[in-house]
């Protein structure tokens, strides 16, 4: 969908905010596993893989909010607990757990970046080629995750349906506190 006169332009700043603070969130639960798994188990390795793209996405959206001088989300002191906490409680259950909390945040954030792609149309090309990446790079971190067990985990269904719910508001509180 393409952005046409008369309709309302896409809030490229909330976008902006909303995704540095989604990545955010997603360096602190591998920080939250890997300061539980502390490398000893196959799934460290693939998590400090993944922290790694994270950050990258990270640095990406802190250098664009200071491009286009927009402001955080005041909920980043939040995210920060909340998001170690989350990835400790997951590997502290099973590295299943870990890999099923990341399934079920990239399922989510693949629909996220989704919608942002429709509403930007070819209104903002810089932030739709970031986006575009970042969520090709997101799908492969679940894919990872499904291919090291992540359906295995305790309460597979409970667990990443309670992560999911969790991603939606994060996002919607991001875009606008």
């Amino acid at each position: 969908m393409s952005w046409k006169p008369g309709d309302r332009p896409p809030d490229a700043a909330s976008m902006i905010r909303v995704d540095q603070a989604g990545e955010y969130g997603a360096t602190r639960i591998y920080a939250g596993q890997m300061a539980v798994l502390r490398g000893k188990s196959p799934a460290a390795h693939e998590i400090a893989r993944m922290a790694s793209q994270e950050q990258a996405h990270l640095d990406r959206f802190d250098q664009l909010m200071a491009e286009r001088g927009v402001r955080p989300t005041a909920l980043q002191p939040l995210w920060n607990i909340a998001g170690f906490a989350l990835g400790a409680a997951t590997a502290l259950i099973s590295e299943e757990a870990a890999m099923a909390c990341t399934d079920a945040v990239e399922t989510e954030i693949d629909r996220h970046y989704a919608d942002q792609l429709r509403e930007l149309g070819d209104s903002d090309p810089e932030l739709s080629a970031d986006i575009l990446r970042f969520q090709a790079e997101e799908l492969e971190h679940r894919d990872t995750a499904r291919a090291h067990g992540s359906a295995n985990a305790p309460a597979y269904p409970v667990l990443t349906a309670a992560i999911r719910a969790g991603c939606r508001v994060a996002i919607g509180l991001s875009k606008r506190i």
